[in-house]
């Protein structure tokens, strides 16, 4: 099993946590796919995800391809259906959603998944993927068929974070979701920072990089922004995210 990617993101965040930036190609034509991933990259993303909750448009594959082919950064596939796996990435997020308690979001996406991803040799990276309530219902909250963890209920979200690494997950990702009004706090990301022993990546809600820097200090080792780019993709600010992320040193 190919684990290049994954080493990479390992070794990467001994350093500092990564900023990685989410691209929604059912929201973008093939020029603003290509445009919008060498601006991310140039302005300092460690990698890109791209995915989306919901396919309206058959670009998937097409976006994908370009993308990979305009950055030298990561291309990690972010399915939001696991019709999404395509040869034209550099790995998958093989998702788990471990909040959920809809068999199909737990496993039954991912055997789908499974033939194809042997298929296209392409490195699957074991996520366990946990929603967390964020003041809204969003879109991943709805397509996912279950209650996200209360926000306040850290015992809840480390346990199920626990699960995850000992079910054999390689990566724990925390999401607020696409237009969240709340982020996740920074006594939910410390906490379970401390506890687990894999990577663990933050999304949603996260609006500024005061706030990007402040998870990041909490214990995010990879912070994602995607719905605020979408609303506002300026290059100063993709350049003010990655720095901020970068800021904070491992120790």
């Amino acid at each position: 099993m190919k684990k290049k990617i994954y080493e990479k993101i390992c070794a990467l965040i001994k350093n500092n946590p990564l900023y990685c930036c989410l691209l929604d190609p059912d929201k973008l034509s093939l020029k603003q796919a290509e445009q919008k991933a060498k601006t991310c990259e140039d302005n300092g993303a460690d990698l890109l995800f791209v995915g989306g909750s919901i396919m309206l448009h058959n670009n998937f594959d097409k976006s994908l391809q370009t993308i990979r082919n305009s950055v030298s950064i990561p291309v990690i596939i972010f399915p939001g259906i696991f019709d999404f796996v395509s040869p034209n990435a550099d790995a998958l997020l093989l998702l788990s959603v471990l909040s959920s308690r809809n068999p199909q979001m737990l496993i039954g996406e991912s055997v789908r998944a499974a033939p194809l991803i042997k298929h296209y040799d392409l490195e699957a990276i074991p996520t366990g993927y946990i929603l967390i309530e964020s003041g809204n219902l969003t879109s991943v909250h709805f397509m996912s068929g279950g209650m996200p963890i209360p926000r306040t209920k850290i015992d809840i979200a480390l346990a199920h974070a626990l699960a995850g690494q000992y079910l054999g997950m390689k990566l724990i990702y925390f999401d607020a979701g696409s237009g969240a009004k709340y982020a996740i706090s920074d006594e939910m990301i410390s906490k379970v920072r401390k506890e687990i022993e894999v990577p663990l990546i933050l999304g949603g809600g996260i609006r500024s990089p005061e706030i990007a820097a402040q998870k990041a200090q909490a214990g995010a080792d990879i912070v994602v922004t995607g719905d605020i780019l979408e609303k506002n993709f300026d290059p100063s600010l993709i350049r003010a995210f990655a720095d901020a992320v970068h800021s904070v040193k491992r120790s």
